[in-house]
């Protein structure tokens, strides 16, 4: 091992993740919801909601590993209301993830528009720490598990609510069981699972992460930009990481892109696919570093990226390459945990982009504003002039794709690196 190496080892930070079993009727686990930690006592202490939320996202499926906090079975997972409007398309496997949309969310049409989507996509739907008002009834109608919290209710409160929440196809979740005797009342009413200390306290699972130098990235980021980078330059700089220059390879030959050759070296990409493109597919791998953020939101960068360009390329009067940039850029202050101007500051973009980031104004930002509201749901706002609403869609489904088969190169190259 060499002196790099041992160093990063050694400034290694310990992660942490709870797990609370959820029982059937038989006792048998059928999954654990997962819970933020942030250190070994058992408790989660104060923390933003989002914050949390990303945070047991990117330990559960990046650092710890889902197979080993929950093998085969299901994982709960808490989503506030600041994923569920930022992240409609969670990169996370439907047939194991059960969204949990926690009690504290204020139900508005965006939310329920936003679950329902999700329903639609496969993910499971639960409500957390349930207690029913007609608000939000139009939930309901959405939720697979519904989670009622036993010790919020009285005996008469608890058994009208199963019944009025008994449903074809809906399971009830008896939440915050402490006791034999609720236990047994709540299996006499029906409830199909089970949660609380009566079974199990939250296990704390830790795990180790290396550090992520976002100064590093920052610094490779303005490199790559530099409008005065010759080809031989940027040759050089991508070369000297063997492990950035493997990754680049290997993306430009993958289906994503799918070249009508194989590209087998970094030179040869160069030429092939030009100066601009490969600055813009090493910026994308270079933001993939970043290590202490959730996953998901590299592929909304992804998306963004690709929505834009497409979107350019039907306009006609947009630099493709320019937009691309704008919108796998557009989520660097939540990559860096910096204000968008001092990102800006930091990076030699083109003038057009720094001004679609900053304003989204100009060309380039016409058509980052509306991506961004595309993504957001703004279907009337959502509109490039010139371009048909079926256009705008399209761009958007086609981006999807995109960016899931990046982000499997990319896993794939990590694995192999």
């Amino acid at each position: 091992m060499g002196e790099g190496q041992q160093a990063a080892r050694s400034l290694a930070a310990d992660i942490y993740i709870g797990r609370q079993p959820i029982y059937d009727r038989e006792l048998r686990v059928i999954g654990y919801e997962l819970l933020y930690r942030s250190g070994a006592a058992n408790r989660a202490g104060p923390v933003d909601g989002d914050q949390a939320t990303s945070q047991v996202i990117l330990n559960a499926f990046l650092e710890i590993g889902l197979e080993r906090l929950v093998g085969d079975r299901l994982a709960f997972i808490n989503l506030t209301r600041g994923f569920l409007m930022a992240f409609p398309d969670l990169p996370l496997p439907r047939e194991q993830v059960v969204l949990e949309v926690l009690e504290d969310i204020e139900v508005d049409e965006a939310v329920v528009r936003a679950v329902l989507e999700l329903s639609r996509k496969g993910y499971r739907i639960a409500l957390d720490d349930f207690i029913f008002h007609e608000r939000l009834r139009p939930l309901v109608a959405l939720a697979d598990i519904i989670k009622i919290d036993v010790l919020a209710l009285s005996e008469g409160e608890l058994i009208a609510h199963v019944a009025r929440l008994r449903g074809p196809g809906r399971k009830l979740l008896a939440e915050k069981v402490e006791d034999q005797a609720m236990f047994r009342r709540c299996r006499e009413l029906g409830f199909d699972y089970f949660q609380g200390y009566f079974f199990c306290r939250p296990e704390v699972v830790k795990g180790r992460r290396p550090p992520a130098s976002r100064l590093a990235v920052l610094r490779l980021l303005a490199e790559l930009q530099n409008p005065d980078t010759s080809p031989q330059r940027l040759e050089t700089l991508i070369s000297a990481d063997a492990a950035l220059s493997y990754r680049l390879v290997r993306l430009v030959n993958s289906p994503a892109f799918a070249p009508t050759r194989r590209i087998d070296s970094l030179r040869r990409a160069i030429v092939i696919l030009g100066l601009r493109q490969l600055r813009a597919l090493a910026s994308v791998l270079a933001m993939a570093r970043i290590e202490d953020k959730p996953s998901e939101l590299m592929t909304l960068a992804l998306v963004r990226a690709r929505m834009s360009e497409l979107l350019a390329r039907r306009l006609g009067t947009v630099d493709p390459d320019a937009a691309f940039t704008a919108g796998l850029f557009s989520v660097l202050d939540a990559l860096l945990d910096q204000p968008m101007e001092t990102v800006i500051g930091e990076i030699p973009l083109a003038e057009e982009i720094g001004q679609a980031l900053l304003g989204r104004a100009g060309p380039v930002g016409t058509v980052l504003d509306c991506v961004l509201r595309y993504e957001h749901a703004e279907w009337e706002r959502a509109c490039c002039p010139g371009l048909p609403p079926e256009a705008i869609r399209d761009a958007y489904l086609e981006a999807l794709d995109w960016a899931r088969e990046v982000q499997r190169t990319l896993q794939g190259a990590a694995g192999a690196a």
